[in-house]
């Protein structure tokens, strides 16, 4: 069996970008990070804290993405004015 890294991340990733999973995988990596039972356990002085360092880091990198992308669409859509015109949002520069 041949084990990538990418391949990892890229199935994380994927789980994080569909609606229906995307809280399942905060709830299980934030249980993960709390949870004594470890694929490398945190006693051990470097090692023990890689995993969780990996979890945390792809955690927040993925759900940052996610959110960044709902609001650039959200800025993107047109909303109404006052006076029931309809005025284009756009982004800052």
């Amino acid at each position: 069996m041949n084990f990538n890294i990418n391949s990892l991340h890229n199935w994380y990733r994927g789980l994080l970008q569909n609606p229906k999973y995307r809280w399942w995988v905060i709830a299980a990596s934030i249980a993960y990070l709390v949870s004594p039972i470890d694929l490398v356990p945190d006693f051990l002085p470097f090692a023990g804290l890689v995993d969780d360092t990996l979890i945390i880091s792809l955690l927040v990198a993925e759900v940052s993405q996610v959110a960044k992308s709902k609001l650039q669409a959200k800025s993107n859509r047109s909303t109404p004015d006052t006076t029931g015109q309809v005025v284009d949002v756009q982004p800052i520069q």
